[in-house]
Parts: C-alpha cells; sequence; structure tokens
C-alpha cells in the first residue's frame, strides 16, 4: 500500500501547474461540509419532505462516521511532496471530503422516489471524482485514504437507503 500511495502522490505532484493549483484548490470545496451541509439542508427545506431529509441525513451521518473511524485509525498526512493547503489538523485516514462528496452524491442520486437522469448521474459522480483527486493533488491525503472514504460511503449510503424507516416513503419495493 506505501508504494501505491507515494505514486499516487508523486503523480499528482508531477503534473502540478498554476492553472491546476487554483482549478484543485476550489475543487476542493465542493467536498466540504461547509459548502455540501447548507446545501442538503437547502434542499429539504424546498422540498419539504422526508424524503429530501435522506440527503442531509446521509451526509450528516457519514461525516460523523468519517471522523469516528479517523479518531480511532490516527494515520499521520502524508509528508512526500510539499502540501498546497496548511495541512489539516485531524487525522489522514479516510478522506472526510472524499466520503462527504460521495455521499452526498449518493445519496441524492438515491433518494426515495427520485429517478436521476445520466447527465444528473455524470455530473454528481464527475465532481466526487475530481474532489478525490483535490485532495491527492493539494497532498493532504494518500490515495488510499480517498478510495476507502468513497468505498465507506458507498457502503453507509447503500445501508441507510435500505434501512426500514426509509420504505415508507419509498416508492419502490
Amino acid at each position: 500500500m506505501k508504494d501505491w500511495d507515494f505514486a499516487g502522490l508523486a503523480i499528482a505532484d508531477a503534473v502540478r501547474a498554476p492553472w491546476l493549483d487554483s482549478f484543485f484548490l476550489a475543487i476542493t470545496w465542493l467536498g466540504s461540509l461547509a459548502v455540501l451541509l447548507p446545501l442538503a439542508l437547502l434542499v429539504w427545506w424546498q422540498q419539504g419532505d422526508r424524503k429530501a431529509g435522506f440527503v442531509a441525513l446521509a451526509l450528516i451521518s457519514s461525516s460523523a462516521l468519517v471522523h469516528a473511524v479517523k479518531l480511532i485509525a490516527v494515520r499521520p498526512r502524508p509528508e512526500f511532496f510539499p502540501p498546497l493547503i496548511e495541512m489539516p489538523g485531524d487525522a489522514s485516514f479516510p478522506s472526510a471530503h472524499a466520503m462527504q462528496a460521495t455521499a452526498f452524491a449518493l445519496a441524492w442520486l438515491m433518494q426515495p422516489g427520485k429517478s436521476p437522469g445520466i447527465v444528473e448521474s455524470a455530473i454528481l459522480l464527475s465532481v466526487v471524482a475530481l474532489v478525490g483527486m483535490s485532495r491527492l493533488y493539494l497532498q493532504v491525503h494518500f490515495p488510499s485514504d480517498v478510495v476507502v472514504g468513497v468505498i465507506f460511503a458507498a457502503l453507509w449510503v447503500l445501508f441507510l437507503r435500505k434501512l426500514l424507516a426509509w420504505r415508507g416513503v419509498n416508492s419502490e419495493t
């Protein structure tokens, strides 16, 4: 795993360019709770039903889960290459930005009674991929932190979606 993590960070460091610095500094915010939580709450408030609350629930609970795992794992941040932002103070594993972006996107796409289109799905999944890449490009996460954050979020959202409480608002079986 160490070789793979180092290789991923080395590639990110090798492709640095001023325009990419600006791009990934902006994109990384799309995985931040500061951006995603108000958006999830706005959607919930605007739609005004329990179904829309699924996105907020998935986001908030995945954020709590990722920070609990960080407290257990206590993996230090990478130090192979200079980071482009101030190194976050919490543990590296797993990536909260990757987990939160994934949880938001998947919960949005899997809202009870919702049938997302291909374009909507492609946009949301592209944002997830770009947020994950931003964490590597900025040198604040190992690739394995990002991959595990995405996997944890996907499993968590699937678990929440299957809970009996959502069956009452689910138009599917």
